[in-house]
């Protein structure tokens, strides 16, 4: 499971430095693709498996189904980290998600998520002003 909040940078060639609680659940191979709210989203192998074998069943006759596989696959990425443990964000993912130097690695329960500073601190800010309604509208997924 992965949980927390890190800040990091990402160098001149364009490679970021997963945290170690993070590079322990992801293994030594993980997938990285484009998530949604402009951020970059990160599976273990066996995560991505099992996300896999839930879009290979979306209807093929279904215009958006043919396009959420298509914009999600496109830039999904095998990743190792390197001894230091750093990626490199491909530049689609980058462009993606807004990174340039200051980024921030979130844990969301089954994968991580890699978002721009300032995105990040946007999202947190206005999720923190309606946290009460948003918990209330939890209700509804029987939380």
């Amino acid at each position: 499971m992965f949980m927390g909040e890190f800040h990091h940078t990402i160098d001149t060639k364009g490679r970021l430095i997963m945290p170690a609680k993070f590079r322990e659940s992801l293994g030594p191979e993980f997938v990285l693709t484009r998530g949604m709210d402009n951020c970059i989203f990160g599976y273990p192998l066996s995560e991505w498996e099992q996300l896999e074998a839930k879009l290979k069943k979306l209807p093929l006759a279904k215009k958006d189904a043919r396009a959420f596989v298509r914009f999600f696959y496109s830039a999904a990425v095998e990743c190792s980290p390197d001894k230091q443990g750093r990626v490199t964000i491909p530049t689609t993912l980058a462009k993606h998600a807004d990174l340039e130097k200051d980024c921030v690695l979130i844990g969301v329960s089954n994968r991580i998520e890699i978002w721009s500073q300032s995105k990040w601190l946007h999202f947190s800010e206005e999720a923190e002003a309606n946290f009460d309604d948003i918990a209330e509208n939890m209700l509804d997924f029987d939380l």
